[in-house]
């Protein structure tokens, strides 16, 4: 490469308005699923209670949000097209932001990319429409338009062909459209959607959700079994929790239902949807203990807040948010969500009990037959026993009047049941009011071990231990500093951390239970966590770790043989002990099946 000629000075010039607005589109718009979003949040501004939206070819072709909010006047509309026109806020105070767009830069920048119509007819005034190509805007026309706005996008980066090539395939684009709207449709329960592909003659209407009704909480619900389907909502806990201004309100799933991955993740801040790494953090941190690392929890979450409690001015696709207390947004997340989970108590996912049914049914033929009364039971129990034949036929042959009903004995009426067998020495048969309930001794013991442990560390503290040798660890001034600062925390963690003089610390304790450790790489870890989340779950996390192996090894082994008394108290320890619905790997410990589930696995339903 040959050297710059220092000779040519390089002139200052001034970018013209659509080289401004084409720059400006590639941070707001990067796919049709990022114009989907701005469309859908401009429609909820207007407050409406209604949003159609129409795609062709992934929406690369075609763009159609329709919705019935307020609408505009025809002299607003050249006005809406002009970068950083806004209706929403005033710019004397960008903290009190209380609407999903602020910055008056979606219309003109989708203008700048692609062909932009607007047509927009507000209460009291006639239809107005415009239109924008490559930023190129046409003359006001009147238009004959229903109450609201319709703004259709078509032809996306034509005027950016190289964005084009980045684009992927018809398919995924129309999934992360698709998504969008599920995203923001969980934002607003309140408002109806309909999503369609008009892509052929025939539009295909692929996602339709009508607007909820009732309370929060119950209107949440209804749109979240919508959109995540009902298992979701039958597995999951609600959450309503505040602190310090912060309220923390939705749905979170139970640690046993699960997905391999973060795809059903939706977090909220003042309704706003984001992707923010504090949030996904901390959500990680409140399932630390009860999943295992290749699982994935399921929440609809939302932080409300005052405004000026968040700005949301960090990025211009306003997916990012900045908290002015992340530690206390984070707390509150982590808190709420593993008090939640502890009042669940033993609760286990009945989608574990849908796959063990999913494994043992087989095809066969359909009997339709009546529960047979006590007496027919026993009657059916004597047939089994050496020579009960003769007996049966006895028993049946006395007169009603002449015998007494068996008692049969009932089943304890406790949440999980009375022991009645255990099978393979792994497994424990209970017998519920409901059903039954299999119960994997191990898991479940490993458990209750775990959180025994875990409630001494509480109750006594962590012990430290001295080391024969202090460790000095050499770290950069700021560094040094925020440790020293977070070392009371640490102390109560077993780990002593003191000055030595310079840019150095002198770590003197550790704790006792994580036996020989290297300090200096824990020192490390610990700086990376402050860093990144301004508290410190390292430690904890590992001190866990330990409690957790501890407790492995300290339970029940499977294939050990236990008397019925020492199964009903493992049982009851369980109906005591939170989270014991799950192991500390996120295995199910036990599995629920209600009568009617057996019934139907032997055709009698």
């Amino acid at each position: 490469m040959n050297a710059p000629d220092r000779k040519i000075r390089p002139e200052i010039r001034q970018l013209d308005e659509a080289a401004v607005n084409r720059i400006a589109a590639g941070e707001v718009v990067e796919r049709p699923a990022s114009a989907v979003k701005e469309l859908l949040e401009n429609a909820l501004d207007a407050g409406a209670t209604r949003i159609e939206i129409a795609y062709a070819d992934g929406g690369k072709t075609l763009i159609r949000v329709r919705d019935n909010g307020h609408g505009m006047a025809p002299d607003d509309l050249p006005l809406a097209l002009s970068r950083h026109a806004t209706s929403k806020i005033d710019g004397s105070d960008l903290l009190d932001i209380r609407s999903f767009g602020f910055r008056g830069e979606a219309l003109p920048s989708l203008g700048a990319v692609g062909r932009l119509t607007i047509t927009s007819r507000a209460a009291g005034s006639e239809g107005a429409r415009i239109s924008v190509t490559g930023g190129r805007i046409s003359k006001l026309r009147p238009e004959a338009a229903p109450h609201g706005t319709t703004v259709e996008l078509r032809d996306l980066f034509h005027a950016t062909p190289a964005r084009l090539k980045f684009m992927r395939s018809e398919r995924a684009e129309a999934q992360a459209i698709a998504d969008t709207v599920r995203r923001l449709s969980l934002s607003a329960p309140y408002v109806g959607f309909t999503l369609a592909d008009v892509s052929q003659q025939a539009p295909r209407e692929l996602l339709r959700l009508d607007a909820a009704q009732g309370a929060l909480f119950d209107a949440l619900e209804e749109r979240v079994a919508a959109v995540l389907g009902p298992g979701f909502t039958e597995n999951a806990l609600r959450i309503d929790t505040e602190r310090e201004g912060l309220r923390l309100t939705g749905f979170a799933s139970l640690p046993t239902y699960s997905r391999g991955a973060a795809v059903a993740q939706y977090l909220f801040v003042n309704g706003r949807p984001v992707r923010d790494k504090l949030l996904i953090g901390a959500l990680r941190a409140a399932y630390s203990d009860v999943m295992a690392r290749d699982r994935h929890p399921v929440v609809v979450l939302n932080i409300d807040c005052a405004p000026e409690l968040v700005d949301v001015n960090v990025h211009p696709a306003k997916t990012e948010v900045r908290f002015r207390d992340p530690g206390l947004a984070r707390g509150l997340i982590v808190s709420g969500l593993r008090h939640a989970l502890a009042e669940g108590g033993h609760r286990s996912a009945s989608a574990v009990a849908g796959a063990m049914l999913g494994a043992m049914a087989q095809p066969s033929r359909r009997y339709t037959s009546d529960r047979p009364s006590a007496r027919a039971a026993q009657a059916a129990y004597q047939l089994q026993a050496p020579a009960g034949l003769a007996d049966a036929q006895s028993e049946w042959q006395t007169p009603p009047a002449a015998r007494a009903e068996p008692a049969l004995e009932a089943p304890h009426a406790a949440p999980l049941g009375a022991a009645r067998a255990q099978l393979h020495d792994t497994y424990i048969l209970a017998q519920t009011l409901r059903g039954m309930v299999i119960v994997d001794q191990h898991a479940a013991h490993e458990r209750l071990v775990y959180e025994r442990l875990k409630r001494q560390r509480n109750a006594n503290g962590i012990a430290a231990q001295a080391l024969l040798i202090p460790e000095i660890v050499e770290l950069s001034a700021a560094e040094a500093a925020q440790l020293l600062d977070f070392a009371p925390d640490l102390a109560r963690l077993g780990l002593t951390v003191e000055p030595f003089g310079g840019t150095a610390v002198v770590v003197r304790e550790t704790p006792a239970i994580l036996g020989e450790i290297d300090a200096r790489a824990l020192m490390r870890d610990i700086l990376d966590e402050l860093a990144d989340l301004g508290s410190s779950a390292g430690l904890e996390a590992r001190i866990d770790a330990v409690l957790s192996r501890i407790s492995c090894h300290g339970s029940i082994r499977a294939g050990r043989s236990m008397r019925v008394e020492e199964m009903n108290a493992l049982l009851r320890e369980m109906e005591a002990t939170p989270l014991s619905g799950q192991c500390n790997h996120g295995r199910p410990t036990y599995v629920e099946l209600d009568l009617a589930q057996i019934e139907k696995l032997f055709g009698r339903r």
